[in-house]
């Protein structure tokens, strides 16, 4: 059997946590029963560089995104200074999505202190958000409606800072409305805006709401963490969600991103790729680097060594 060559990609979104060094609540305090994707304990230890490595050694990973890992909010900083020094020591990081907060009386000052760090592409800031679909959405402090967090958004241009949208899907309507009102932002939605509803009902509430995300052109996405709580990793289930995905934002609009190692609780690296592969199997070989590569290398304004 020939051995199947490795795909040449840029991870446009992982972690690194060191617990020996700093603190990170989610991992070492109380378990969040809460969490999307159920019991998390394998995620409890250190994950580092070599981890990292081990996990994608059978690919070709030219650059990676590093995506705040909510290491303690008193030391944000402290994470990015941390992720330099890996970069210095193993050569990725190649890009890193910070963490500041918008609606803090403090936020000008933290957003100007991430993008003084050279790696520093964007700011992952997660706002409030509902439970579940029918819940009220919320409107105070920290919210899109809040004035004070979209006075802090509004600096982002400034700074010449992306941001990294997480949200579940029933709040993309409210995210349009800032991509619209802010449309030299650049924003990578994550994660597939979470599709977690697969019933009939539920996939066509999520298409309706990437639909309505998708009119606004500073948009792209991630397609990223299919998990499931409850459920392994199926590829028939994930293929329509990523071809519907891809059918929606168009695939120029669109990059891969593993998530790991949260992602590995359901699929290793190797898998998922070559699912990834498998589903992307109809579009021509520029299309699929452009997927794998080329738009999250872009939209990340990363330099891969060698490159000019």
């Amino acid at each position: 059997m020939i051995a199947e060559e490795p795909t040449v990609l840029v991870d446009a979104h992982h972690h690194l946590w060191d617990l020996s060094a700093a603190r990170y609540p989610w991992l070492q305090d109380a378990v969040d029963p809460g969490f999307f994707l159920g019991d998390y304990s394998a995620l409890r230890r250190d994950y580092l560089p070599e981890d990292y490595r081990r996990d994608t050694s059978r690919q070709r990973v030219v650059a990676t995104v590093h995506v705040e890992a909510e290491r303690a909010r008193d030391d944000q900083l402290g994470e990015t200074a941390w992720l330099h020094e890996v970069h210095a020591r193993c050569g990725f990081p190649n890009a890193v999505v910070a963490h500041a907060w918008f609606h803090r009386p403090d936020a000008e000052h933290m957003l100007a202190a991430q993008a003084a760090r050279p790696l520093v592409r964007g700011i992952r800031s997660k706002p409030a958000t509902a439970a579940r679909p029918d819940d009220p959405r919320p409107r105070g402090s920290g919210s899109m409606y809040d004035e004070a967090w979209l006075r802090g958004f509004a600096l982002l241009e400034r700074y010449r800072l992306s941001w990294d949208l997480r949200v579940p899907y029933w709040h993309l309507e409210e995210a349009a409305e800032v991509a619209r009102m802010f449309p030299r932002t650049p924003i990578a939605l994550n994660h597939t805006g979470f599709p977690w509803d697969r019933s009939e009902q539920g996939l066509a509430a999520w298409r309706r709401a990437m639909e309505r995300l998708a009119r606004e052109p500073n948009v792209h996405v991630k397609v990223s963490e299919l998990g499931l709580r409850g459920a392994p990793w199926d590829f028939e289930s994930n293929r329509r969600v990523v071809l519907d995905a891809i059918s929606i934002f168009g695939i120029e609009r669109c990059m891969f991103a593993s998530n790991f190692p949260v992602a590995g609780l359901r699929i290793g690296y190797d898998d998922l790729v070559r699912a990834m592969r498998r589903i992307l199997a109809p579009f021509d070989a520029g299309r699929q680097a452009d997927f794998f590569r080329w738009n999250a290398q872009r939209f990340y304004r990363i330099e891969c060594p060698g490159e000019g």
